[in-house]
């Protein structure tokens, strides 16, 4: 019997871990990726993080994973199925292979997914000219043409990064204004080689080996066009890795579980942390301060708990 399961070993997941041991519970980290560090491994360069800039993202990663390591934090590579609510006394972790860990809590750092446009080429092109993260790939299309789809914060942010490097960038929004910051819109408006190509969403991403043109579909004008490009970034949104409990937990209608600042989801004894928790901004600095406040409210309900 754990004191606490921790699901999940991105930032959030690696943070609740350290502080967890520095709390004197005995815990397990479950993953169910070969390695460690979630999305931040795909990060080329992590340039706001304080006191570490510049940087790469594999390297935050494995030195995140090497500090839990550092403090005798145990690490099982499984997937968990489900989780099972055992007459509100403990839980039962299960995994794909039917293994059952057993805890009196659990905090939940699955993170969250790049939505996918699910059109055709994207599954067959990816990492061969399809990237969710400009960051990340951008430097291999200096000097080409690219197109960004989307039109919050990430992808006009994308947009303006890629502007250096690239000779010509479009943005592919499917409506007739942006919803990213005021600010970030200025700045892509100020861009010479960016053209926005408004009410637009992408039918397919052609190529072979490589991307190499992608077919837009002009819902308003209801006109279809073919773009050259080399690479296309797609930026629509992430999806909460939160699917196999959210019949435990309660979600929101994007699937992001209901919890505050504190991490409490409505389920006592279950937490949520980082990107897959309902929240205003996603960044790493904040998975980092969710774990530690999970860790927080844990340690609350245990004490609760053993003075009943």
């Amino acid at each position: 019997m754990y004191d606490l399961i921790i699901i999940g070993s991105g930032p959030a997941g690696l943070s609740a871990a350290v502080y967890g041991k520095r709390a004197g519970f005995d815990i397990v980290v479950i993953e169910m990726n070969p390695m460690s560090g979630g999305q931040v491994l795909n990060t080329y360069e992590v340039d706001n993080y304080l006191g570490l800039p510049g940087i790469n993202g594999f390297d935050m990663g494995m030195e995140f994973k090497k500090h839990a390591e550092g403090m005798g934090v145990k690490f099982a590579n499984a997937k968990v199925s489900r989780i099972e609510n055992i007459d509100n006394d403990h839980f039962n972790v299960v995994t794909d292979d039917d293994s059952i860990f057993e805890t009196k809590s659990i905090i939940i750092a699955t993170g969250a997914a790049h939505a996918l446009l699910n059109v055709p080429g994207e599954e067959k092109l990816t990492g061969k000219g399809v990237s969710y993260c400009a960051t990340c790939d951008g430097a291999f299309f200096r000097n080409k043409s690219v197109a960004v789809v989307g039109g919050g914060d990430v992808a006009v942010e994308d947009a303006v990064f890629l502007s250096r490097l690239c000779e010509k960038v479009y943005l592919i929004h499917r409506r007739d204004s942006l919803r990213a910051a005021k600010m970030l819109q200025d700045r892509l408006f100020a861009c010479g080689n960016v053209e926005v190509l408004w009410d637009s969403v992408v039918e397919e991403i052609e190529g072979n080996e490589q991307v190499e043109s992608v077919k837009i579909h002009n819902v308003k004008e209801d006109k279809h066009e073919t773009k050259a490009v080399d690479g296309i970034f797609i930026a629509i949104g992430l999806n909460p890795n939160s699917g196999f409990v959210r019949d435990i937990v309660e979600c929101d209608d994007g699937g992001y579980i209901i919890a505050g600042e504190d991490c409490v989801t409505k389920t006592p004894g279950i937490f949520a942390a980082g990107d897959v928790r309902t929240k205003g901004l996603r960044q790493i600095v904040t998975a980092v301060a969710d774990g530690a406040n999970a860790v927080a409210s844990v340690e609350r309900y245990i004490l609760d708990k053993q003075q009943k």
